[in-house]
């Protein structure tokens, strides 16, 4: 099952649909989906309406592996089942898409222009589970805000030292450094970001490889050094609040580059809408973002 998901992540036509909302960003992603969040109590209730829409989601007709490579999940959805399989089951058994976790903690605070992600002490129990619900990869967030080397150094250091520990326990990493998209100075911090990404890369062993999450450059063709490097199973871009059109617009200007996106692939989806409205809205946001990632 590895080699052929491997192969598929590597290989195959599409992109990686983004479902990894947490705690804390669900009650937004749930009042974009029209649930206000006074139609649900606790958190318990929360997480069973995030469940339905992902579920709504991932039986659609319109997902499916003609389209869609992968699908990122957060803990909660992993441990959930989707017509009596394991998500992760479901996924790759009945949709031929292949499975990831979200595996950090969050972002730390603010320092020196940057946001490094949250001590994981319970990272390696994470991975066991992960592969036990037969999990491909995972995926960890970091934040950049500022062009400041020292700091950025950091990000992408500790993001490939978790990395190692991920592809120990014989998953993939996406390794996911953000650059804020309203950075005054995000042309800088990019440039710096591949410096960093590359001299990382170096350290890696023949057998070990990545998967990089990264914001759509500055510069077109920005990241194809990283796109063809032969550690590199994938580079994969994130919307990072662009819309869905301006998104895919940059996307396409990014040759190799496919998506990764999260609001802007349930933009336009609602829970009051009919089955047949709802099939016809995803399948459309589904064809423009595949349109744009296969370039």
């Amino acid at each position: 099952m590895q080699k052929e998901q491997f192969e598929r992540m590597k290989n195959g036509k599409g992109f990686i649909a983004a479902l990894d909302q947490s705690g804390g960003s669900t009650p937004k992603a749930l009042e974009l989906y029209g649930i206000a969040p006074e139609t649900y109590s606790n958190e318990t209730e929360m997480f069973d309406l995030v469940h339905d829409m992902r579920t709504r989601l991932m039986t659609s007709p319109a997902f499916n592996s003609d389209t869609i490579l992968g699908a990122i999940l957060f803990e909660q959805t992993m441990d959930r089942k989707v017509e009596g399989l394991y998500t992760a089951d479901y996924l790759w058994e009945k949709k031929g898409v292949v499975p990831f976790l979200k595996i950090d903690k969050g972002l730390a605070e603010e320092t020196d222009g940057v946001q490094l992600m949250k001590p994981n002490p319970d990272l390696d129990e994470l991975l066991k589970r992960a592969n036990e619900r037969h999990i491909f990869g995972t995926k960890m967030r970091s934040l950049i805000k500022e062009a400041n080397p020292e700091a950025i150094k950091k990000v992408v250091t500790q993001q490939f030292e978790v990395g190692k520990q991920i592809i120990a326990a014989g998953l993939v990493p996406i390794i996911e450094p953000e650059v804020d998209i309203n950075s005054k100075d995000k042309e800088q911090s990019e440039t710096l970001l591949k410096d960093e990404i590359l001299a990382q890369l170096d350290t890696l062993s023949e057998s070990e490889n990545v998967m990089l999450k990264l914001s759509i450059p500055t510069i077109d063709d920005f990241y194809k050094e990283l796109i063809d490097h032969p550690k590199v199973i994938r580079v994969v871009a994130l919307s990072g609040g662009y819309t869905r059109e301006k998104a895919n617009e940059a996307l396409t200007r990014n040759h190799g580059l496919v998506a990764s996106f999260s609001r802007a692939l349930s933009e336009g989806l609602s829970a009051g809408q009919s089955s047949e409205e709802y099939n016809a809205s995803l399948k459309e946001s589904i064809k423009q973002i595949y349109n744009a990632s296969i370039t």
